[in-house]
């Protein structure tokens, strides 16, 4: 298959939810923030504009029907988003509490990796039980290994760190951008950050699963050696 019929293949699989992720959250936040600022005002209409992410994020949730550790970071993310609004009486404020709650992710991250128990392992065992109960205990049957111990540690850091950056970019931001301007540029940040994350996890996870085949093979070899 070349690269453009993949391209297109993807396209046709993933057009339309990658459409309604694009409506969800760049043009609904920013048109109903334009037309609810001279009735509602600044802090009010970016408010008013939060309503469909965070009602997109309550949807998907339902929809999945099943309570583990991705669902619950939806959950944490919707509740520390709706938390962000209380008592807020100033737009940059407000949009600064917004990435607050991105670097607290972030730091709950960095900090699951100091007491032994990394995030994206959980959220990787998650999305792997999705997949059946074979899937998982294959899973399962690799976590006391240590090279994948110290995978799953080494991507929880990256993540956590990553988020972080996504953090205080998003406040230089805030401070840089009209608040019109900053409902376009924000999203976008975090989307980019999150694929650059994404596209870094593959190519370590593919690295490491060369290193790991390199070990099992080097060790047959040493077997057979003596």
């Amino acid at each position: 298959m070349t690269r453009a019929s993949s391209l297109a293949a993807l396209l046709r699989t993933s057009g339309p939810s990658l459409l309604v992720e694009l409506v969800v959250n760049f043009a609904a936040p920013w048109i109903v923030y334009h037309y609810s600022a001279p009735r509602l005002g600044e802090v009010g209409a970016l408010v008013a504009s939060s309503g469909p992410p965070i009602l997109w994020s309550l949807i998907t949730f339902i929809r999945s029907r099943r309570i583990d550790a991705i669902s619950a970071m939806v959950i944490v993310g919707i509740v520390l988003s709706l938390l962000a609004y209380i008592g807020a009486n100033d737009a940059r404020m407000l949009q600064l509490r917004e990435k607050l709650v991105t670097g607290l992710i972030g730091v709950a991250f960095i900090g699951s990796t100091l007491i032994g128990k990394p995030l994206i392992y959980w959220l990787a065992r998650a999305g792997v039980a999705r997949q059946g109960p074979e899937a998982l205990a294959a899973f399962d049957s690799r976590k006391d290994i240590p090279l994948f111990r110290r995978t799953m540690t080494i991507m929880t850091l990256v993540w956590g760190f990553g988020l972080l950056a996504d953090a205080g970019l998003g406040a230089l931001l805030v401070r840089t951008l009209s608040i019109s301007d900053y409902l376009l540029a924000g999203p976008m940040l975090g989307y980019a950050v999150t694929a650059a994350l994404i596209l870094w996890t593959v190519l370590f996870t593919r690295h490491q699963q060369g290193v790991g085949r390199a070990r099992r093979a080097a060790a047959d070899t040493s077997k057979e050696a003596g």
